[in-house]
């Protein structure tokens, strides 16, 4: 029999054959429908993925239908351009980014295109989430089983592409085992639908010749030539996912070359389309915690436990829950969590919640006969096993950067062993990272299943360093090895791990691996130097010896990253929590446009390209880059990845420094000089509102204003009050008995200018409950206005001038109490950042209140009855760095029936206002904040304590005029006899 001729070396590949690119651009926008896109932002915004790895592809194509995508292989191919897959792009061993034309499914092709209750199958496209196909498949009472941790925005075609497994596979199985068949195109044009292969099916395929024949019959000849070395090297435990499953093409087997390609990273076929296997929807589950002295003694634990079939088993270890405590994560389940120094969660399902309990109980029963039986925690309660469960799934981000920890890294991060064996394998596994110096890495993972997690501390910034680790694989992977375990357990091989496959399987399965890769893509451009002819383990590394990034004077001072913009930019590690569509707030410019490049990842990628410490940069412009003004222009500046991020990257905080820097000794967009410079319009206009209104309402004059100021159109602007609060307060003067002391009622540029009957409310609820309100003597402003539009000289300027007249009162501990969300949050955040160190600023950030904090923090004080329904929008800073919690307290005790919306509201202060931003602000709204309004009774209160909130709703026609809390306390007191909330 001859073999095909091994493919070339990796070096040969890089240089073969040449692209012109200029002409591939030019075919891929005549023919596909779809996103074409060759420029620097886009092949800045998918250079990288969760990896350590670093490649600037050709370009991406975002095609909109399945169809397109071929089209768009087919060019590739006429062009001879190699081609990459993608998802969600969170992959940890370097599979989703090359140098290659990346075709990203995740925007357009995301179809359920069929369901098969009787059969219990669907029919997908790749593009497809995870979460959002099971909440599709929610009707039918069945979902997909395997269920990573990054289920709310990981794709189908992506958990296809790495064989993904999550802690549901404990009970379901690997991506692989849920696989019915697969519609594939090959590099060639030959497309078809593959499954596993009957005798007879086979027989009639090759009869009928071509392609498809050809490619079935080397399979087989290949699995047969190598049937006993694969018997023999392939680990017979549940978590092996390195390699290619070619245990699935077995003579005497199923011959199922649909599973045999899961886990092939996109070498070897293009998925257009997969049919799944579903399971049943649980009907109740249970949670047993089990606290261990430690975590291999945890792992010495799991086999009984996993005998008993859960649903989920999986281990965590007291680093990782350190890590979690330090950067206040999930602090109510920690809480939660039994004594012990590791911990088993454990998750039962059953057909009633009796049912799950009582097998839950009858774990517990069963180890509790054990003389060292660990302590036991036991949960039925869905809020207690969510916040359980999140701590685990936190465990990436919890793990990559927190206060006083190294920066930590994948590369082994996912291997597995043999159950019978975690004990032992996870001892061995810990005195090789301290032998190495990585000691303070955590532990954990699907222990039921013997897969490891962990993210280690390696120096990737040095010769040494990288020579280190290198050095550290080498041994980790010869440990695994030993113990009859995968170098892969879930995130596969890519280019992390591919280079160790020789020490896994041998040469000859190696060699079986390149045979079946020829078959497919005999000229290597599916994904090239990933699995096979690998790319080298320290090649392309995003960080590496060579890099040099400058690290510019910046206008913040980043206390949290050692005072660096390149330290805070790093902060993001690829996780992609902000691809995700429901829950919290980030990020809502993705959710509007479903767009890498608006995403925060793909934001801070493009600043990390932008800081050109490698020579192929995508962005070579630095602070003047139009890519990276482009990618954030269409950034809120909600701060929700401050919140939902875990490694709380604040892409708010990054943009104004950009803009700061960018437009530095030249003209700005109008916008920034109409709405930046706000309080000063406000100022004057307080001199003659009338006159001000006239103008900004008189429809020709309207129109003339917004298009000197770069405002959007079709906004009505606010109107100014014809008295300021504070000018009327002033007059009025504090009243009251002050028995509880004095507030500072800060009077907000918004508040004061363009809607004091809050400000008065807020007066009447504090006065009622005790307090002698006062109001700074003169007129101040926090900057926000400025320092969103990135004028930070003048932020700064405005800031100093309030802290200096605020310093009395500051130092004699007065509170200060905010009504505007976003103001509020500049004294409790952003002050710090940008006057670092400034004893006063601190004093601001620790006296600064919310009413609803202020309120519940008074002794004696309760609300008014109000007894109504309520959708609530918590402001984005709110959320984000204020807290909602308060709120959340004082309502329930007011016996407000209360739905809290999530999301952004989409005006996000000038955005909203700012011409060519009118379609994603409302795209914003509509996500959540809108159909919650709409659906919601006709006696149902709105709640908005911000300005963009309230201003959404009332530009969007809502029915009901939206309130702040102030307002509906002052009026639910009113109505209270006139006593108002007192003790």
């Amino acid at each position: 029999m001859t073999r095909p001729a091994t493919l070339p070396t990796p070096a040969l590949r890089r240089a073969q054959p040449y692209v012109r690119v200029r002409d591939l651009e030019r075919d891929l926008a005549a023919k596909v429908d779809g996103e074409v896109r060759f420029d620097p932002g886009s092949r800045g915004a998918y250079s990288t993925d969760a990896s350590n790895y670093r490649q600037v592809p050709i370009g991406v194509v975002v095609p909109r239908t399945v169809e397109a995508a071929a089209v768009a292989v087919a060019v590739c191919r006429e062009h001879g351009a190699p081609i990459t897959s993608r998802g969600g792009g969170t992959s940890l061993a370097g599979q989703t980014c090359n140098t290659a034309v990346i075709i990203d499914w995740s925007k357009y092709c995301h179809r359920l295109v069929s369901v098969d209750e009787r059969a219990r199958t669907c029919v997908v496209e790749p593009g497809i989430v995870l979460d959002d196909l099971n909440r599709r498949l929610a009707p039918t009472g069945l979902m997909f089983g395997p269920r990573p941790s990054t289920h709310s925005h990981c794709t189908l075609g992506g958990m296809i592409g790495n064989n993904s497994c999550g802690s549901t596979a404990q009970l379901y199985g690997k991506t692989a085992d849920n696989v019915v068949r697969l519609e594939i195109l090959t590099y060639d044009g030959t497309r078809m639908w593959a499954g596993p292969t009957s005798d007879e099916e086979y027989d009639r395929i090759v009869a009928g010749g071509g392609r498809p024949a050809e490619i079935l019959r080397r399979l087989r000849e290949i699995a047969g030539e190598h049937a006993d070395e694969i018997r023999r090297r392939y680990p017979d435990i549940p978590r092996r996912v390195s390699g290619y499953n070619l245990d699935q093409l077995l003579p005497g087997g199923p011959f199922d070359v649909a599973r045999a390609l899961v886990g092939s990273e996109g070498t070897l076929v293009t998925v257009l389309r997969a049919e799944l296997a579903l399971v049943p929807v649980p009907a109740a589950r249970s949670l047993v915690v089990l606290g261990y002295h430690d975590i291999a003694a945890a792992g010495d634990a799991v086999l009984p436990i996993a005998a008993r079939r859960p649903l989920q088993l999986e281990g965590i270890d007291d680093k990782l829950v350190g890590y979690e405590a330090r950067k206040h994560m999930h602090g109510k389940a920690v809480a939660r969590l039994p004594e012990g120094g590791a911990w088993l969660m454990v998750s039962f399902t059953g057909d009633s919640q009796e049912d799950a309990d009582q097998r839950s109980r009858a774990l517990v029963a069963e180890i509790g006969r054990d003389g060292h039986a660990p302590d036991v925690a036991f949960f039925d309660d869905p809020e207690s096993e969510l916040q359980l469960w999140e701590l685990r799934e936190a465990g990436l981000g919890a793990t990559a950067r927190g206060p006083g920890m190294a920066d930590t890294w994948p590369g082994w991060e996912d291997s597995a062993v043999p159950p019978e064996r975690l004990g032992d394998y996870l001892r061995d596994l810990r005195r090789l990272l301290d032998e190495f110096g990585y000691g303070d890495a955590a532990l954990y993972g699907h222990f039921g299943q013997a897969c490891v997690h962990t993210r280690i501390p390696f120096d990737l910034l040095t010769a040494d360093g990288v020579a280190t680790f290198r050095a550290f694989l080498d041994r980790a992977a010869d440990l695994a090895v030993s113990y009859g375990g995968s170098l892969s357990g879930e995130h596969g091989d890519g280019q992390a791990r591919a280079e160790l496959l020789p020490k896994m399987f041998g040469d000859a399965i190696v060699d079986a691996f390149q045979q079946v890769k020829a078959v497919f893509d005999p000229d290597d451009r599916m994904n090239p130097g990933k699995i096979v002819s690998p790319y080298g383990i320290t090649s392309d590394l995003r960080l590496g010896s060579a890099w040099t990034p400058t690290d510019p004077e910046t206008e913040f001072g980043y206390p949290d990253d050692q005072g660096s913009f390149q330290r805070a930019v790093m902060r993001c590690v690829g996780v992609g929590q902000c691809r995700s569509h429901e829950g919290g707030v980030m990020c809502p410019s993705y959710r509007a446009t479903g767009e890498e490049e608006h995403s925060t990842r793909g934001r801070a990628r493009l600043l990390f390209e932008m800081l050109n410490g490698h020579r192929d940069s995508a962005v070579a412009d630095g602070w003047r880059s139009t890519a990276v003004h482009d990618a954030l222009d269409l950034c809120l500046a909600c701060k929700g990845c401050k919140h939902d991020c875990p490694v709380e990257v604040d892409m708010a905080t990054y943009k104004a420094e950009f803009l700061s820097h960018h437009y530095a000794g030249r003209l700005r967009p109008a916008a920034h000089y109409s709405m930046g410079w706000l309080p000063v319009w406000a100022r004057l206009a307080s001199f003659a509102p009338g006159l001000a209104n006239a103008v900004t309402h008189a429809p020709a004059l309207a129109r003339v204003v917004k298009r000197l100021g770069g405002l959007e159109p079709a906004r009505p602007l606010p109107s100014f009050a014809g008295i300021r609060f504070s000018d009327a307060y002033r007059r009025r003067g504090p009243r009251g008995t002050g028995e509880r002391g004095d507030v500072l009622l800060w009077p907000d540029t918004f508040t004061d200018n363009l809607a004091p009957r809050i400000a008065a409310a807020a007066v009447t609820v504090l006065e009622a409950a005790g307090y002698r309100v006062l109001v700074p003597p003169r007129t101040l402003c926090c900057g926000l206005t400025w320092i969103s539009t990135g004028q930070l000289g003048v932020a700064r300027r405005v800031l100093r001038r309030t802290l200096d007249t605020l310093a009395p009162l500051l130092r004699r501990g007065i509170p200060i109490v905010g009504l505007e969300p976003s103001c509020t949050a500049v004294f409790r955040d952003d002050a710090a950042n940008l006057l670092p160190g400034d004893r006063d600023v601190t004093r601001m950030a620790e006296q600064t209140r919310t009413l609803a904090e202020l309120l519940t923090r008074t002794d004696g004080w309760r609300p008014p009855r109000i007894d109504r329904a309520a959708v609530a929008q918590p402001h984005c800073h709110q959320y984000a760095v204020l807290g909602y919690e308060a709120d959340q307290q004082l309502l329930q005790q007011a016996g407000v029936q209360l739905r809290t919306v999530g999301g952004c509201c989409g005006l996000a202060g000038d955005f909203g206002f700012t011409a060519g931003h009118l379609r994603t602000s409302l795209a914003c709204a509509e996500h959540e904040l809108l159909p919650a309004v709409r659906e919601s009774g006709p006696g149902t209160l709105v709640l908005a304590d911000g300005f963009s909130c309230r201003t959404q709703l009332e530009h969007t026609g809502t029915a009901r005029r939206p309130l702040h809390l102030a307002e509906l306390l002052a009026r639910a007191g009113a109505h209270d006899g006139g006593r108002g909330p007192t003790s």
